[in-house]
């Protein structure tokens, strides 16, 4: 990077540090810890609600993953605008009238302790792992930038994010993720724009639209009823809708945005608001990824985008990495001939048809280059990530974007990863002392449940550092993020319908419903074929539909009727 982009970065992460310092000066008691405070506003939840989910990885991984897949991943979201209405509608209104701290603290009220234990604890592992892939994300950039192993980097990155949320809470994360997603906004339209304006002379937008139309890049919905593929229609409305709600739900990192002070409407609009803008934004981030590839069909791409590796691999046999890149040259050069005259006005519509044709197996024959030289990473440097789809967008940034604006879509992307992180920690810290802490030490000060929670805060993110480090080994990270969550959230969401809807199920019945759930999901992960989606779907239906049958077979267990919404 240059001077101008280094003075970019710095400048803005300071200033958004500095903000968040500022809004949160006075976190000195557990309760300014836990909460952001009464008099945050709708939009404010709102924004922290997105900023929270939309990580690093969001802005990394994503286009990555349109460049490889098209539009199609945009399905996932379908389910999220529902959710939004549900949760809003039913269960947001039994967390405000109960005044909880955590999600979890209901199970308790409504079952018994072990019960909100072990679902807390399924939130702990699942969100610590994630954690981890959210500090990875971001040290790819600096690692790329800087030229620093990730190793290194994952641990900077780390202790940063650390710092910054064990200083502030709850009030930090909240107040700086508004910054910060205004920030987001600006580094993603800037990014379209350089995508669009980088198109070679002659090529309009709307040529570029088609061509990636052709290439199969803008289905974005598949109507197919198959449950082995992982985006579909249905697996975005009904599967992506039980992710959905139990993420926002269940888990605490996004329970305790909207928990974090003020009265039920504005918990309500900042739902509602998240609900109409994500699927819009990850729509345009998706087609960011989608111009990058049309950028890449008219210029020469790189055959693998991780440069770093490439080059360690050319040191190794240079022989091998030359035929690769040859064999590249002359496949580009074919297609970009086909292209030619598939763009070409005027032509007639049997030669465009055929010129399609062409342009498919074209690419099919670079996507198989590609992967060569993928497996020619792997086997000429043992240990190294033979994928680089989470490089892609990366490198564009890099090699494309002029100065200054390199510097701010850098910050754009540890800026998500401050804000993921810093709200993931801060949520994985009130669970520990909440729901762990507290019942087990009552008795316990305030200034000791305020250090507890501190020390619990920089534990999870020595943890997620260390889980950082593995990360590497993982085929796209956005994927991989969807893939965990979806481990843990059916039986999460499927315990906390039972305590909402099913009056007469008790403590002992929800739990082992709740572990045999989880049971069977990891099992049909391990062992099924089913698309992850369908995990969620799976998990929730089974607590859903054993806990009631284990009721009927056990003794009357402790807990107490489910509160309904409709006195909030």
């Amino acid at each position: 990077m240059s001077g101008l982009d280094w003075g970019v970065l710095g400048a803005t992460l300071a200033a958004i540090v500095l903000y968040g310092s500022w809004k949160s000066r006075g976190v000195h008691t557990t309760e300014s810890f836990l909460r952001a405070g009464k008099d945050i506003r709708w939009w404010t939840i709102g924004l922290s609600v997105i900023a929270t989910q939309a990580s690093a990885i969001t802005f990394l991984s994503v286009p990555g993953q349109a460049y490889q897949d098209g539009l199609g991943f945009v399905q996932f979201y379908f389910g999220l605008p529902i959710a939004m209405v549900i949760l809003s509608a039913i269960i947001v209104p039994i967390y405000h009238r109960l005044r909880l701290y955590t999600a979890y603290e209901y199970l308790e009220q409504r079952f018994d302790r072990r019960t909100r234990q072990f679902t807390a604890l399924l939130f702990l592992v699942s969100r610590g792992l994630a954690s981890g892939l959210a500090i990875y994300a971001p040290a790819l950039v600096l690692s790329a930038v800087l030229g620093w192993p990730a190793l290194w980097t994952n641990f900077v990155l780390g202790a940063t994010t650390i710092l910054y949320t064990v200083l502030g809470g709850s009030r930090a994360v909240s107040r700086t993720q508004s910054a910060q997603m205004a920030l987001i906004s600006v580094g993603l339209v800037a990014a379209l724009v350089i995508a669009l304006v980088r198109l070679p002379p002659g090529v309009s937008v709307g040529q570029g639209v088609a061509l990636a139309g052709a290439l199969g890049k803008l289905e974005g919905v598949d109507f197919s009823l198959r449950f082995d593929t992982r985006y579909t229609l249905w697996s975005g409305l009904l599967g992506g809708l039980f992710v959905q709600l139990a993420y926002f739900g269940t888990d605490q990192s996004q329970v305790q945005r909207y928990l974090a002070g003020g009265p039920l409407a504005e918990s309500r609009l900042g739902l509602l608001m998240n609900g109409l803008l994500k699927v819009p934004m990850q729509l345009f981030i998706l087609f960011i990824g989608v111009m990058v590839f049309v950028y890449y069909q008219l210029s020469p791409a790189p055959l693998f985008f991780n440069r770093t590796e490439w080059e360690r691999a050319r040191s190794r046999d240079g022989v091998a990495v030359a035929q690769l890149e040859q064999a590249h040259a002359e496949a580009f050069a074919e297609q970009r001939a086909a292209i030619d005259r598939f763009l070409a006005p005027g032509t007639a519509p049997a030669v465009v048809a055929a010129a399609r044709s062409e342009l498919r197996a074209d690419q099919a024959r670079l996507a198989g280059l590609r992967k060569q030289a993928g497996t020619l990473v792997a086997r000429t440097l043992p240990g190294a990530d033979p994928k680089d789809s989470d490089f892609i967008f990366l490198r564009f940034v890099l090699d494309h974007f002029p100065r200054g604006l390199i510097g701010l879509l850098v910050a754009v992307i540890l800026s998500a990863a401050m804000s993921a992180n810093s709200a993931a920690l801060s949520s994985l810290g009130a669970t520990t002392v909440v729901d762990f802490f507290r019942p087990r030490f009552p008795g316990a000060s305030d200034r000791q449940t305020l250090l507890v929670a501190r020390l619990a805060t920089a534990g999870w993110g020595l943890l997620a550092v260390g889980f950082a480090a593995f990360a590497s080994l993982l085929d796209n990270l956005i994927q991989a993020v969807n893939i965990l969550g979806s481990l843990f959230y059916g039986p999460m969401l499927g315990v906390f319908l039972v305590g909402f809807f099913l009056r007469r199920v008790r403590g002992p019945a929800a739990f082992w419903a709740t572990v045999l759930g989880e049971a069977l999901v990891l099992a049909a992960a391990a062992f099924g074929k089913v698309g992850f989606l369908w995990y969620s779907v799976l998990g929730c239906l089974v607590v859903v539909g054993l806990a009631p049958l284990l009721q009927a077979v056990m003794p009357a267990g402790p807990g107490r009727p489910s509160p309904t919404p409709s006195g909030a």
